[in-house]
């Protein structure tokens, strides 16, 4: 039988994806928090299954004598080495079509919480019970006269946009690889990345993480927002200069930040944004940080394990995989 090894964030017992591949293969569980914890332990890998709690660089990709495929559980895929792979005639797949509305739901939940004050209020009230009126949660703006800018509208992108103008938002967006039109099958404007920034009152990240937009939001970037604007992101940690961040919120020259996603997860105590968010007393600044959970629900959960399962069964069995997102490198 093949071994198909869950390289991180899962712990037995794992029906799901034993399930999907009885008879095939075995399944371990090697609940690593890092690429060198991988060395000496997947090198006779048919298979592998990543999430977020690790990586597979070069270097790990070089010790696997055996693997025929590796398939990334979600949707971003740069934390496995796509070139390394392919020369070594590796297929990478990612899982592109899972957790679309839990993530959607999130952006919207972290830009309707910044608006409101919901956790700026708590914290002010927590601390002393005053002002117990509108003034805990000041500013507020209406939505259904803001302004949501989408950068990249891709699924999740897409079904962001349809929730906002469900709030009757003025949807903007800028994604330069959208196909002429698909604009006009959403209902929203489409517009460059400075027009975005300049007009909206809320930017909402969807962008996989690339060459071109690591760090995309960043001093030069936030400095072209609208005063007061919220920045949201529910796409890769480093699309965001969280440095940069921090002293955009502390100088409250935007008003608030969502984040789901941090360039490095679970975050050292001493990054700057890190601290800012668990300042115990005035001024506080309206950010509100979550576990990389935008993509969970019950069902979600259910559905990501089974398709990248079903994704290593289909290449094992020699079968074409659906979603392989190293083609270019493999045709060398």
């Amino acid at each position: 039988m093949f071994k198909v090894r869950i390289t991180d964030y899962l712990t037995p017992p794992v029906r799901i994806e034993e399930n999907a591949l009885a008879s095939l293969a075995t399944v371990e569980c090697l609940m690593s928090l890092g690429p060198d914890d991988l060395i000496g332990r997947v090198e006779d890998s048919d298979g592998l299954i990543v999430y977020h709690q690790t990586s597979i660089p070069r270097r790990v990709i070089d010790v696997l004598d055996r693997c025929k495929v590796i398939v990334r559980g979600g949707v971003g895929f740069d934390s496995v080495d796509l070139e390394a792979a392919g020369r070594k005639g590796i297929i990478v797949c990612n899982v592109p079509d899972y957790g679309v509305d839990e993530v959607a739901d999130h952006a919207i939940a972290l830009m309707m919480a910044c608006n409101r004050g919901l956790v700026l209020a708590d914290r002010r009230l927590r601390s002393r019970l005053e002002p117990w009126d509108y003034r805990s949660a000041e500013p507020v703006f209406r939505l259904s006269e803001a302004t949501l800018g989408i950068v990249g509208l891709g699924r999740i992108g897409t079904a962001t946009a349809l929730r906002a103008k469900a709030l009757k938002m003025r949807v903007l967006a800028c994604d330069p690889y959208l196909r002429p039109g698909i604009e006009k099958a959403v209902g929203v404007e489409r517009v460059d990345l400075d027009t975005l920034l300049a007009t909206s009152d809320i930017v909402s990240l969807h962008v996989p993480l690339t060459r071109e937009t690591y760090h995309m939001i960043n001093a030069t970037t936030l400095g072209r927002m609208k005063p007061g604007a919220f920045v949201i992101n529910t796409a890769r940690g480093d699309v965001v200069n969280v440095d940069d961040l921090a002293d955009a919120l502390e100088s409250r020259r935007i008003g608030g930040a969502g984040i789901d996603v941090l360039p490095a997860e679970p975050p050292p105590a001493n990054l700057r944004l890190i601290k800012l968010w668990r300042r115990t007393e005035e001024p506080f600044v309206n950010l509100i940080i979550t576990a990389h959970c935008a993509f969970y629900s019950e069902s979600a959960f259910v559905e990501v394990r089974t398709k990248a399962a079903q994704e290593v069964a289909r290449v094992l069995r020699g079968e074409k995989p659906l979603n392989c997102v190293n083609s270019e490198y493999l045709m060398r």
